[in-house]
């Protein structure tokens, strides 16, 4: 083999060895060679001493290493997602827990995980109103993501129970007014917001605790263990995840291409 071939491998695995370990995962899917260079301690101490003046002389070497690493773990994190999206698509439009607005039979549905708990949540609260006012052919479905510790629980799980008696525009005004509520949202602020909306308190007192909002917070938090979400807001629209609180623009854009060719981008 000739030298500079073999300082280029060799120069290779050393960069691999000082990657992170999801870098070397990802780059390690390639098949190793069946034939491995067995070498003396003495051969091996040369080697090591060329490839690090080499890496010194080339540090674009180790870069470029790490970089193909990462694209090739978001590409294989996009082919993952892609799937999950496709086999999850019925639970994600049509979940029987889910608050809906906009159009109730739009051509468009655009799916929002939340947190009420969420600062950006709340920031893209707006962006989501204006969608569905400029809109008129949009679906929103609108999933409970509590992931920000007991009290975002709580909330969800009176928002959820909520849902068993107020239905439509009341169950999206609900949401609102309780997303758009100052400091920490917990139970007792989300029952407050009913009560000023002349709900059955003690029947959603009742009806949290229930068989019903149980499952609703276990098939979301499925849904977002599948589609590798990690935080809020996050947005699907077709095959598109977008996350956190990008703006109206960027979500109505794709909108746009999903309403042209089917897909999240033409």
């Amino acid at each position: 083999m000739p030298v500079s071939r073999s300082v280029s491998i060799l120069a290779l695995t050393l960069a691999l060895g000082a990657a992170p370990v999801s870098t070397r995962s990802a780059l390690a899917q390639e098949p190793a060679s069946s034939a491995a260079p067995v070498f003396s301690d003495q051969q091996r101490q040369a080697i090591e001493s060329i490839v690090k003046e080499y890496l010194i002389k080339n540090p674009d070497v180790l870069q470029e290493a790490i970089a193909e690493g990462e694209r090739r773990q978001m590409e294989t994190q996009r082919l993952a997602q892609a799937a999950a999206l496709k086999e999850a698509k019925d639970a994600l439009h049509n979940g029987p827990h889910d608050v809906v607005a906009g159009n109730p039979n739009g051509d468009v549905t655009l799916v929002e995980f939340f947190d009420y708990n969420c600062g950006y949540c709340r920031k893209a609260l707006g962006d989501i109103q204006t969608l569905i006012k400029t809109d008129p052919k949009l679906r929103v479905v609108i999933k409970d993501f509590p992931v920000l510790g007991p009290e975002s629980l709580e909330a969800s799980q009176i928002a959820l129970a909520v849902k068993q008696q107020a239905k439509g525009e009341k169950l999206f005004e609900f949401h609102q007014k309780l997303l758009e509520s100052k400091g920490r949202v917990n139970g007792a602020r989300a029952l407050q917001v009913a009560k000023e909306m002349g709900l059955d308190v003690a029947r959603i007192q009742r009806d949290a605790a229930g068989p019903e909002v149980k499952a609703a917070l276990a098939e979301n938090r499925g849904l977002g263990d599948k589609l590798g979400l990690s935080g809020t807001p996050a947005f699907v629209i077709g095959e598109e995840i977008i996350p956190g609180a990008v703006g109206v623009d960027p979500i109505r854009k794709t909108i746009a291409d999903v309403r042209q060719c089917g897909h999240a981008s033409c």
